[in-house]
Parts: C-alpha cells; sequence; structure tokens
C-alpha cells in the first residue's frame, strides 16, 4: 500500500492537476487465475458488486480512471475473501499497468485489474 501512495504522491507533485482528475466508473473488469487448474476468469463487476468464484469472493468497490483518458490506466478498489474466512486476502487498490505493484498473496489465486467499464 506504500507504493500505491508513493506513486499518488508523485503524480501530485509533478501535476496536482492530473493527479486529480480520475472518473469513476460504473464498473470494472478483474482477471482471475486459478493456479491449480490454470482456469482463467474475467468479471465483469458493477461497482458494489460482489462475485463467487469458487472458495473466493471478490467485491468491487470501485473503479476510476483518467478523465483526459477514457481508455487509459484504471485504478479498481476491490476487497476479496477466502472461504468463509472474515479476514480479507486483499483489501485496497490495484493499478491495471502495475499489477504487481499492489499484489494480492495466495498461494492458489491471482487476481488483477484489467479496465474500467465506461458505458
Amino acid at each position: 500500500m506504500r507504493y500505491v501512495a508513493a506513486i499518488f504522491t508523485t503524480l501530485y507533485l509533478i501535476n496536482p492537476a492530473a493527479a486529480q482528475e480520475a472518473v469513476t466508473a460504473e464498473g470494472g473488469e478483474i482477471r482471475v487465475l486459478d493456479k491449480l487448474t490454470g482456469e482463467v476468469i474475467d468479471l465483469s463487476l458493477q461497482n458494489g458488486t460482489t462475485e463467487r468464484l469458487g472458495f473466493l469472493s471478490v467485491t468491487l468497490n470501485q473503479c476510476r480512471y483518467p478523465a483526459a483518458n477514457p481508455s487509459g490506466d484504471a485504478y479498481v478498489e476491490i476487497y476479496v475473501t477466502y472461504r468463509d474466512d472474515p479476514e480479507p486476502l486483499f483489501n485496497g487498490w490495484m493499478l491495471a499497468s502495475s499489477p504487481a505493484l499492489e499484489a494480492m498473496d495466495h498461494p492458489r489465486y491471482d487476481i488483477w485489474a484489467l479496465r474500467c467499464i465506461t458505458s
């Protein structure tokens, strides 16, 4: 999470106007990889909705994108739980262009952001 904060701080210091011009989209697309079976699933979720995939529960809180470039980088806030564990596997922001920057650490599943749904 420190890395994401550092990126946003850096963007704000370089160009404060650009750092503030993010638009919240209707939803976003997330890719899930089951490393055990090799299955790849793309989820299209509206903001605030939850999808269950096997043992995972993925909630998309919001998806944002640069106002000047709707097809540009997506910033997705997600909440992921495993089975019925109340502690989340992941709770935070993921960047579509840098999936390793704030990655979910799990031995079976990988999740990363793809894009925002703008229409």
